[in-house]
């Protein structure tokens, strides 16, 4: 689909980083030397193309192209400068609809930390404590990252298959608006950009490569390069931001490290950061962990009364503090990120993604592998909502 691939690049000139893409070179520098690209021009564009799609292409394949190219045109809606509801350009993007999540569930949520983190003081400061004691010093960070990601790349290829050759690069950056970025080289090759500045901790160095590397983002690349583009799916070269293809990327990289580790995960984590001199209570951890995971909600209606409310700046971080129960400077790394031009509405696909997929996966039928099927095939959420009806 080279029109396509041409359509998801022109909207990345305009949002730099909507795109990661590998073996593009020569469309990318097709449209390097056009034109700045017309944004009214790419809804057009992206509408024709959503509706003249082959017919021989195939259910999934079509569905999941359809999918991209509704997401870019409305992407592209914006950008052109038509008032567009953040409702529905959330709906359209990500093919999924949002709400305000229930303070009696936050609430709820409060009550299990608070017995989980006894002691004096109110629960945030708690919190604060219990994330603040097992911070990853920047000197031991790469002596961390190695053995973790050693370790997870193992578990991995117990259960799924690795292509040959294939590898994960680390840096480590000062400051950004995210705790880590991946980006994939092509070849079976990636590189993944972790934010010192996220002050990242011992319990959250599992979650945090499985998602980016083994079994997420990296190996579900490799295996979409040796499978869907091997086959001829060029489409597959490239992800966009903002679109069902992120959602469903980032569910399943999200749950990756319950699929190879299981319960149990945060005894393990421990283990393998004892190996070099870093400790932490990985069951406790654990628990927190999942109970912590309701609380990801909170920054979604962040990003609802932004955007959609337009609540002042200061009535949002004080939101995100009272519920998701962080420090002032993390509630403002926050809204850094929901004021981000591509980043926006991203949180979505991390708070949607997951819970959907999660259902799904929990009701495979036996015999069946529902996280290989979300490396290797097109899926979209609505095609996991078929399948869950």
């Amino acid at each position: 689909m080279r029109e396509y691939l041409l359509l998801a690049l022109r909207l990345d000139a305009l949002v730099p980083g909507t795109v990661d893409d590998f073996g593009a070179t020569e469309l990318r520098e097709r449209v390097r030397h056009e034109p700045r690209p017309s944004p009214p021009d790419l809804v057009r564009a992206a509408g024709r193309l959503a509706h003249a799609l082959p017919p021989d292409l195939g259910p999934a394949r079509a569905g999941f192209l359809r999918g991209q190219l509704v997401a870019c045109e409305w992407v592209a809606r914006r950008l052109a400068g038509q008032r567009v509801p953040f409702r529905s350009e959330v709906a359209a993007a990500f093919d999924t609809r949002i709400a305000l999540g229930s303070e009696d569930v936050y609430r709820a949520a409060h009550r299990e930390l608070a017995d989980l983190l006894p002691g004096g003081g109110p629960l945030d400061a708690r919190v604060a404590r219990y994330r603040g004691r097992d911070e990853i010093p920047r000197e031991r960070l790469a002596a961390a990252v190695e053995v973790m990601s050693a370790a997870l790349r193992q578990r991995t290829a117990g259960r799924i298959a690795l292509p040959p050759g294939e590898s994960v690069t680390y840096r480590v950056v000062g400051d950004a608006p995210w705790s880590a970025l991946h980006h994939y080289r092509g070849g079976f090759r990636s590189r993944v950009t972790l934010n010192a500045g996220s002050r990242i901790r011992c319990a959250q160095l599992a979650p945090l490569l499985a998602h980016e590397a083994y079994p997420g983002h990296h190996l579900e690349r490799c295996r979409k390069e040796a499978g869907l583009v091997a086959a001829g799916a060029d489409e597959h070269r490239v992800v966009v931001a903002n679109t069902p293809q992120s959602l469903v990327a980032e569910g399943a990289a999200d749950l990756g490290l319950r699929a190879v580790v299981g319960p149990g995960w945060g005894r393990w984590a421990a283990g393998v950061l004892g190996e070099v001199g870093l400790g932490f209570d990985g069951e406790l951890a654990e628990r927190v962990d999942d109970v912590s995971a309701v609380l990801a909600r909170v920054r979604q209606d962040a990003a609802l009364l932004l955007h959609d409310r337009h609540v002042p700046d200061r009535d949002v971080v004080d939101h995100i503090r009272r519920w998701a129960l962080v420090c002032e400077p993390r509630a403002h790394q926050v809204l850094r990120f929901l004021r981000h031009p591509l980043w926006r509405m991203y949180t979505t696909a991390y708070v949607e993604g997951p819970e959907l997929l999660r259902r799904w996966l929990g009701e495979a039928p036996p015999g069946e592998d529902r996280y290989r099927r979300l490396l290797d095939e097109p899926l979209t959420p609505e095609a996991v909502r078929a399948e869950l009806a």
